[in-house]
């Protein structure tokens, strides 16, 4: 029940800002809904059959907070010429690091794009040894290929010319015997 009680309370104070805000842009709102209260009390009562009970007491503002509380500023310290010599150096040490860091990335960059660009040549290169070993090799293959097709070719030639010539001599040796 303490519990729901601070939720309450809390929930309270939600609506007492909500209505700090609403009295900048209607002023006579703020007195009307709350006064002139302080703080706000929130007892709880005894648990009803319809659910949580409480009382609500608003204080009155006490006549000491009528003071104004304001929050003063830290007193501002003296700046020396050394002091702002020293930020000055500082800020350009910074800054030099920055440029220096800025540098060595750009460095780093270009030396990954030397490396890509030398990789890339090197695997062109090697492809391009490898396509030309291959046409190589596929040239001497054709030429092989093309001499031993024409060397059957002759052969077979060569065969029929022989054929030919036995079949002609044959042809002679009859009509001579038949003669």
């Amino acid at each position: 029940m303490a519990k729901t009680a601070i939720a309450y309370k809390e929930k309270m104070k939600e609506i007492s800002v909500f209505s700090l805000i609403c009295s900048c842009l209607y002023p006579d709102s703020r007195k009307k809904t709350l006064g002139d209260f302080e703080e706000l009390d929130i007892k709880p009562i005894n648990k009803r059959a319809s659910g949580q009970a409480f009382e609500i007491l608003l204080k009155p503002t006490s006549p000491v907070s009528d003071t104004a509380h304001c929050v003063t500023s830290p007193p501002k310290r003296d700046i020396s010429l050394d002091d702002i010599q020293k930020k000055l150096e500082a800020a350009e040490d910074r800054r030099r690091s920055q440029e220096a860091q800025v540098l060595r990335a750009l460095a780093e960059k270009r030396e990954h794009e030397r490396d890509v660009l030398l990789k890339a040549m090197e695997e062109n290169s090697n492809f391009s040894r490898m396509a030309e070993e291959k046409l190589h090799l596929k040239m001497e293959q054709i030429q092989e290929n093309r001499q031993a097709y024409l060397d059957a070719l002759m052969e077979r030639l060569h065969q029929r010319e022989r054929h030919a010539q036995e079949v002609r001599r044959n042809k002679e040796l009859r009509e001579e015997v038949t003669a």
